[in-house]
């Protein structure tokens, strides 16, 4: 078994629109980033990356390539689920954390877990998507930006019978 830890933060900016988890949120900013800013995949890649001792999400696909602009972070984080397969190795479990003052994203977490289970390969239950806010407290209380928090369990791929 592997572990790893993610995190990433994107400003709220005006003119883009929210999507975490490949789940488009009605809100009235979104996320400042090179590509569409999903923190959610950002930080599961980050975990996922870290769980296998290859770095960070910056380092395979980096902002400064014009190719990862407007990128689909769903489609990089399925490019990491197959590096982690290549390697031998599959998603067994994540937890994630988002902090946002707003919006509430209560409304919004099975169906961002329903959204990534698919691309990580496992079942719904073994994504699990919190919501928390930052009581007002620093950027993200201010509701300047996003916050994520990622852990990933990697299991050693089983031999096919």
């Amino acid at each position: 078994m592997k572990v790893g830890f993610g995190y990433d933060l994107h400003p709220l900016v005006e003119g883009r629109p929210l999507i975490l988890g490949g789940v488009r949120i009605p809100f009235d900013r979104g996320l400042l980033g090179h590509s569409d800013g999903d923190v959610v995949c950002h930080a599961i890649a980050d975990a996922l990356l870290g769980a296998m001792g290859l770095g960070d999400i910056g380092e395979h696909f980096p902002d400064t390539d014009p190719k990862y602009k407007n990128a689909n972070s769903m489609d990089l984080l399925s490019q990491v689920v197959k590096k982690i397969q290549h390697a031998g190795f599959q998603v067994s479990h994540v937890d994630v954390t988002i902090v946002a003052e707003s919006p509430k994203l209560s409304p919004y977490k099975f169906h961002i877990a329903q959204n990534l289970a698919p691309c990580l390969g496992v079942s719904l239950q073994h994504v699990s998507i919190k919501a928390k806010t930052n009581e007002k407290m620093d950027a993200v209380g201010r509701g300047e930006a996003i916050v994520v928090y990622a852990v990933a369990l990697l299991e050693k791929m089983t031999e096919m019978a």
